[in-house]
């Protein structure tokens, strides 16, 4: 009983901490949007302008386009190929990018191939996914892979290579297979690396898809930008631009828990580094 007692008071200030960071984490980042938001809504209001229509015209816009017709004909489209394209890049990237850091004949090998895939500018892959797949889906995948697959593979081939030799030593004495030296020291190793070239691949990832989806697709956000600009629609080009920024925001923030779940005992050792 005096154990449960003891612990009470314990977690409940540690709880109370924890909300009270996340609430000051919140206002801080949240301040300068919140406050651009109310500024550009009063600078908007009543305006006639056909390039700069007001914001409560594009909210409104946006919601009855976003939230109608638009959310299952466009809107997941758009995230299912963007999330299967950032998928397949990031595993074969890890992949690829684990097999060519083990091994230095496989590195001599690709590396004149991998400098010249990586210098092209991914807009510059249109033309050949249009021939090699035509227009729909899996171009638009297709291109997302090709495009966003470079800085994955690079971060992941440069982590694995940095892994001390010392801890290679450890895992021969411990009689590791080669499975478990992947598992427990090389992808651990290198797992902060390959994260920030994973936020890379992310971002070029949301990039690609719109510019595939203006160029080949008869669907997707994309799509439906290039439409409402060509014909003039203004308010639906801006409510789009700003789906596209939610859309961004949301999936760096869902990445961000993400790397922190995984990467916590990264944190746990600059914690104790910092204590010593």
């Amino acid at each position: 009983m005096s154990q449960v007692q003891n612990v009470g008071p314990y977690r409940t200030p540690k709880r109370a901490h924890a909300l009270s960071r996340a609430a000051r984490l919140v206002l801080l980042r949240g301040w300068l949007p919140v406050t651009l938001l109310i500024v550009w809504w009063f600078a908007s209001k009543g305006s006639h302008s056909l390039y700069f229509p007001s914001l409560e015209q594009i909210l409104g816009t946006m919601r009855a386009d976003w939230l109608g017709p638009h959310f299952a004909a466009d809107l997941v489209p758009s995230i299912v190929k963007f999330l299967v394209g950032f998928v397949i890049a990031a595993v074969l990237g890890i992949g690829l990018g684990t097999l060519i850091g083990l091994f230095p004949v496989a590195r001599a090998v690709t590396e004149p191939f991998i400098q010249f895939l990586r210098s092209l500018p991914p807009p510059v892959l249109l033309p050949i996914g249009l021939l090699l797949f035509g227009i729909g889906a899996t171009m638009n995948v297709a291109i997302i892979v090709m495009g966003a697959i470079w800085p994955t593979l690079l971060n992941t081939i440069d982590g694995v290579r940095s892994l001390d030799p010392q801890l290679v030593d450890v895992g021969r004495s411990y009689r590791l297979t080669f499975r478990q030296r992947i598992l427990y020291l090389v992808l651990p190793n290198a797992g902060p690396q390959i994260f920030a070239g994973l936020r890379t691949t992310l971002q070029m990832s949301i990039i690609l898809i719109v510019v595939s989806e203006m160029v080949a697709s008869t669907n997707g956000i994309g799509y439906f930008l290039l439409q409402s600009q060509q014909t003039f629609a203004v308010a639906e080009t801006w409510s789009s631009t700003l789906v596209l920024g939610i859309l961004g925001y949301l999936a760096a923030v869902a990445f961000m828990r993400v790397e922190r779940s995984i990467l916590r005992w990264q944190t746990g050792l600059r914690e104790a580094q910092g204590r010593a």
